[in-house]
């Protein structure tokens, strides 16, 4: 029989005083960025923290009792605890960026007292921070971890809001045809950095959650990761029933009805916790739009505590309200059908007085449109003051996919931005070149990576320290394949002489080409076997030899991308590849630091312009690893001829099939001119000098560009202190300036159908010269609205083969004529400043001061 304790504890291990600053270490996430750290938890059994995923907690819970007093009076260990802890302390106390250029913002809004502290929540479905730490199943993940470690670093005043997964995403292992399986091991919350967020009298605090005729309650848990805080909501509470204990229990599992539950927890649970815990945002981003009720959440908290109308209510939530959109893809938005938000969020349609159609039109591009579902990227859209796109190519791809929001409107001008993705820098340079940039760029590279005349003085690191650091990552990387390939092959039951085999497979001199990321079809992971005669060619000339290492998971309900694994496992077992192909299973952020710090060149083949960025390259071109990749996402923006090589030059391609056969020939063009070449083509002291230069370059320009400092000043100064001082100028004085743009906007709306843009029959001339000057007058019957309500602009700019203008340029017109008048005559003119066919269109936008732009409220008139 199974016996249930009637009340548990925890035990935790006894460190003498003298080691008591490990456990403030290990429960602060600093640690896993700063290599100093590592090397003091390595220091304590270096073969036990690789078992435990390099976790501080489980370390020192495992490690004998005998090894922690002998520590204790360790001189060596005790002057490496004091010098970490004196470097963590000192980097909690500093002074930051946000303190000193933008600390201002948090007292003064355009010249008045801010009515609010100035302060981020940063909402994501995950949170990859450590390996240790199973929270997030890929690049998304990995880009939110990396956005709270900058935040951190640059002392912004921001906060997480996660779910805490019981089982995290799945564990990947392959059956013996390569068919991906998945296991979800339950995480012991007491082996994992989790901080219980209590009451004054030591209770655990509870957020509640309106669900369908019950309430449904989260316990809150801290991680914190530096200077900032994650907050995570779990469920798996005994005030819950069964079914909506395992709400929280895997991350993306469970069907959509578990999906809507797991966003009302993150969106609604998540703002309620954060007004528990005394942290009200100003501003509230959103990371995805796995959390866009948070924004619903948002406008009923107003209405119910200022007693205000839902029209009032949006315009100062929306003020306050950043989003970012990650998914080229149409499928990989989540929507719902009709009736399943009506019977979890229908109390809220009855809070916000709005009826069914209103609420349901919040998230439909076409709010008149029964049949559409529900989509959380559309509700976050219409609910946000600005979003944006993860790299300038992805910026263009959202505005087409989402430009029917904005009816009338081309799609170069959708008011979607781009902000280009980065990676936190120090936790995926490896210990090793970090050491090196140290003594020849100084130590400032990690406190402003984004400075470039730093990065420049990557030029003057000597060839041979650079090559024979990247050698032993490379021989880290080989060492760690072999090992696992070895687990792998044990596991599947193996013959022994199969398993023995493991040692021989790959080569730690041979060039070595990784291929590692989330399998789905469109990244396209076994595009390089497509000629496998010519493939096996490359990889197995004697003087050139060359490898693969490929690593990743498959969503458990993604068939074709295990149908890709199945595929590469398959590969690996036939004679010409058995040593040179190789993929590791379970990929996680260590398989991933290995992979990025020890290869030579990282593949990437996506079909463009699917890759909303692609991170992964960017971690890989700060270790020097040179990027072969489509120019798609990021890679459009970071590739310069010498610091990688670029597959193709940016085609857009109709016939897949074709492409395939096109993008492939390619890869091994490149390869079999460019990469190996390069590689292979040594001094006589065995040094790639041709190869080291690119790998400068690679460093120099990528890595000051590419980070998350960068990504999190620019989300600072664009999104983030603009929303501030929106959503405090309509906050301030009882929200007056809400209820007046408000209302302004209804009778705008209620008017608009009433303008008109009258014929203009006055001749132009059929050629200009350039530097010549086009007087244009037009005259605008604007109903029962007046000059102050709207803006009439000339759109002026080249006529393509088409007949359109392809990129439209603005130019105001100023009303001229009687402004009481109708209609009303406005003036302004061309300036010609280059040659070509010329056209212009003439339309009428909504205006008013407390609009973040003219094409936010969606309305438009064309002449």
């Amino acid at each position: 029989m199974s016996v249930r304790p009637i009340r548990t504890f925890t035990v935790l291990p006894y460190l003498p005083e003298r080691l008591k600053p490990l456990h403030q270490l290990a429960y602060n996430m600093w640690w896993c960025w700063n290599h100093d750290a590592v090397e003091l938890f390595s220091r304590i059994d270096v073969d036990l923290f690789k078992q435990v995923d390099h976790s501080p907690i489980r370390l020192l819970s495992g490690v004998p009792q005998s090894r922690i007093e002998e520590l204790s009076r360790d001189e060596g260990f005790l002057a490496h605890l004091d010098r970490v802890t004196q470097h963590f302390e000192s980097y909690m106390a500093g002074r930051s960026w946000y303190q000193d250029t933008l600390v201002d913002a948090d007292s003064k809004t355009n010249g008045k007292a801010s009515t609010e502290p100035f302060r981020v929540a940063y909402f994501s479905a995950e949170f990859g921070i450590h390996e240790s730490i199973p929270e997030y199943s890929g690049g998304l993940g990995v880009l939110a971890g990396d956005h709270l470690k900058s935040a951190s670093d640059l002392g912004l005043p921001l906060v997480g809001v996660s779910l805490m997964y019981r089982q995290g995403y799945l564990r990947q292992y392959l059956n013996h045809d390569g068919w991906q399986q998945e296991r979800y091991p339950e995480n012991n919350f007491f082996n994992l950095p989790l901080i219980a967020e209590t009451d004054s009298n030591g209770k655990p605090l509870l957020v509640d959650i309106p669900f369908p005729k019950r309430t449904v309650y989260a316990r809150i848990w801290r991680i914190q990761v530096g200077r900032v805080p994650l907050y995570l909501l779990d469920a798996n509470i005994p005030e819950n029933n069964p079914d909506d204990r395992n709400v929280t229990a895997q991350l993306y599992g469970g069907d959509q009805d578990t999906r809507i539950r797991q966003e009302m927890i993150l969106g609604i649970g998540g703002l309620r916790a954060l007004r528990l815990l005394g942290q009200t945002p100003t501003v509230c981003h959103m990371n995805e739009g796995h959390s866009a009720f948070c924004a619903l959440e948002r406008i009923r908290l107003m209405m119910q505590e200022h007693r205000l109308d839902f029209a009032t209510a949006l315009e100062a939530v929306k003020a306050g309200t950043v989003f970012t959109t990650h998914t080229p893809v149409p499928a990989g938005n989540d929507s719902f059908p009709p009736p399943m938000i009506e019977h979890y969020l229908g109390h809220y349609i009855n809070e916000l007085q709005l009826d069914r159609r209103t609420f349901l039109g919040l998230g439909r591009v076409n709010p008149n449109d029964e049949h559409e579902p529900f989509g959380m990227t559309v509700l976050a859209l219409r609910t946000a003051n600005s979003s944006n796109g993860v790299s300038q190519l992805h910026g263009v791809v959202s505005r087409k996919m989402w430009k029917n929001i904005w009816p009338g409107l081309p799609s170069s001008e959708v008011p979607i931005i781009a902000i280009t993705n980065g990676i936190h820098a120090k936790s995926w340079i490896s210990n090793d070149q970090a050491q090196l940039m140290d003594r020849y760029l100084g130590v400032q590279w990690e406190d402003r990576p984004t400075d470039h005349t730093i990065w420049k003085k990557v030029e003057h690191i000597p060839d041979t320290e650079l090559w024979r650091i990247h050698e032993r990552c490379r021989e880290r990387l080989v060492s760690l394949a072999r090992m696992r390939l070895r687990e792998q092959f044990q596991r599947r039951g193996l013959p022994q002489s199969q398993v023995e085999a493991a040692e021989e497979v790959l080569d730690p001199d041979a060039l070595t080409i990784g291929f590692a990321r989330r399998f789905a079809t469109y990244k396209r992971g076994t595009l390089i076997f497509r000629d496998r005669e010519r493939l096996a060619a490359i990889l197995n000339n004697r003087e050139r030899p060359v490898q693969l290492i490929f690593s990743g998971k498959s969503h458990p309900r993604d068939q074709g991308g295990k149908e890709l694994i199945a595929q590469i496992l398959q590969y690996t077992r036939q004679p010409e590849f058995r040593r040179r192909v190789v993929f590791i299973e379970d990929y996680d952020m260590n398989i991933a630091r290995h992979m990025v710090q020890g290869c030579d060149v990282w593949l990437n083949n996506p079909r463009r312009p699917l890759e909303a960025s692609g991170t992964s390259g960017m971690k890989a071109a700060a270790n020097g690893v040179l990027n072969l990749s489509v120019l798609d996402g990021w890679w459009v923006e970071g590739y310069q001829g010498d610091n990688g090589f670029a597959i193709g030059q940016g085609e857009e391609y109709t016939d897949l099939q074709y492409q395939d056969e096109v993008e492939s020939r390619a890869i091994y063009d490149i390869l079999e001119t460019e990469v190996v070449p390069a590689f292979y083509n040594r001094g006589s002291d065995g040094i790639p000098r041709q190869w080291l230069r690119r790998m400068k370059r690679c460093i120099s320009t990528l890595v000051p560009v590419f980070n998350t400092n960068r990504m999190v000043m620019e989300y600072t100064e664009r999104c983030y202190l603009t929303a501030h001082q929106r959503y405090c100028t309509l906050y301030a004085d009882n929200l007056q300036l809400a209820a007046e743009l408000a209302r302004w906007r209804k009778r705008v709306q209620s008017h608009w159908s009433q303008i008109r843009i009258l014929p203009n029959d006055e001749p132009i001339p059929e050629a200009m010269r350039v530097g010549g000057e086009l007087p244009v007058q037009v005259q605008v019957d604007l109903g029962e609205l007046t000059p102050d309500d709207v803006e009439v602009q000339l759109v002026t700019g080249l006529v393509d083969s088409f007949g359109e203008i392809a990129h439209p340029s603005p130019v105001p017109l100023t009303p001229v004529g009687p402004l009481n008048g109708k209609p009303i005559t406005y003036a302004g003119k061309i300036i010609c400043q280059a040659s070509g066919r010329y056209g212009y269109g003439v339309r009428v936008l909504p205006k008013h001061r407390a609009l973040p732009n003219l094409f936010e409220p969606g309305l438009i008139h064309w002449g």
